[in-house]
């Protein structure tokens, strides 16, 4: 059963290769995964925003799953994200990857119903107890136009099912009081690229990194000095991955990323709609500005 203690490190989220049918392209995924185990990542987290969650059709999610599960072979975590926005599919879907072999669950905050603290509180409760899987938060305030309250956290990490969260909310005043107050089993993993080190420095164990899909060994380094103490040592790496992060986020995720991903073997750019591929410009500047970071951190390994 995934605990918290293995909730550490880099855990890319998994952008999901497509063909034109919208059905998982299977030699871009495996080719993927091979690529970041091979570096040395310490879990998989697919299916998320990254992974286009809302637009695969449900037999494709689960197809995804398996695959990944496939290529970790029990050496990393797989935890499938779990972004229904009702409470029975969203439990129906972590049935399903559960049966797909995954480890664990990252479950999106309910939105759409706007829902009280009180009305997250006791949704997550109940997903927790009637999970197959332990289960991680996913608190994407910007995404879902709901935040969990700190004090509501605090509650919920005290849960033996909740094992952890993945914090995307930007405010750090937010951060810091969360991690103040949870439970000392409860992993808090940061889910901001551009934060990440500030989250480690406070008390972050990891991260769901998007841009490390590309770059896994610069994430590494960047984790590795942050959690060592060398907080300014791991500001300097990461503000040379800045060009990286404003270009890979300048439109929607995955778009961006996926159009250069064929640097790292994945020939897969097509997007699902409503989204669509990054506009040629910025895919040629991203290409230039990727090729230059893989030169300096992935080829030379």
């Amino acid at each position: 059963m995934l605990s918290a203690q293995q909730l550490r490190g880099i855990l890319p989220a998994i952008p999901t290769p497509v063909n034109a049918d919208d059905s998982i392209n299977v030699e871009g995924a495996r080719t993927l995964m091979r690529y970041l185990l091979k570096q040395g990542v310490d879990g998989f987290v697919p299916l998320g925003g990254t992974g286009e969650y809302g637009a695969l059709a449900r037999a494709e999610r689960i197809r995804m799953a398996e695959l990944v599960v496939s290529e970790a072979g029990g050496t990393v975590p797989v935890i499938p994200g779990v972004l229904d926005p009702g409470y029975h599919d969203a439990l129906q879907a972590g049935k399903e990857f559960a049966a797909a072999g995954a480890d664990g669950l990252l479950v999106l905050t309910p939105y759409y119903t706007n829902p009280t603290q009180q009305g997250i509180r006791d949704y997550f409760m109940r997903y927790a107890d009637e999970s197959p899987l332990p289960i991680l938060i996913y608190e994407i305030p910007y995404r879902t136009r709901i935040a969990i309250a700190p004090d509501v956290l605090h509650e919920l990490s005290k849960h033996e099912r909740i094992i952890g969260m993945k914090a995307c909310n930007t405010d750090m005043w937010h951060f810091l009081r969360t991690v103040a107050g949870v439970d000392a089993s409860f992993a808090v993993l940061s889910g901001e690229d551009t934060l990440f080190p500030l989250h480690v420095a406070a008390g972050a164990r990891g991260g769901i990194v998007v841009t490390a899909a590309l770059l896994p060994t610069a994430w590494r380094t960047i984790h590795r000095l942050a959690s060592e103490g060398k907080t300014q040592e791991a500001l300097a790496l990461h503000r040379t991955l800045f060009p990286l992060m404003n270009m890979a986020f300048a439109e929607t995720n995955p778009g961006p990323m996926k159009s250069v991903m064929d640097l790292i073997g994945v020939h897969a750019p097509a997007m699902l709609s409503p989204l669509v591929q990054a506009a040629p410009d910025l895919s040629a500047s991203l290409r230039v500005e990727l090729d230059k970071q893989l030169e300096r951190f992935e080829r030379r390994q």
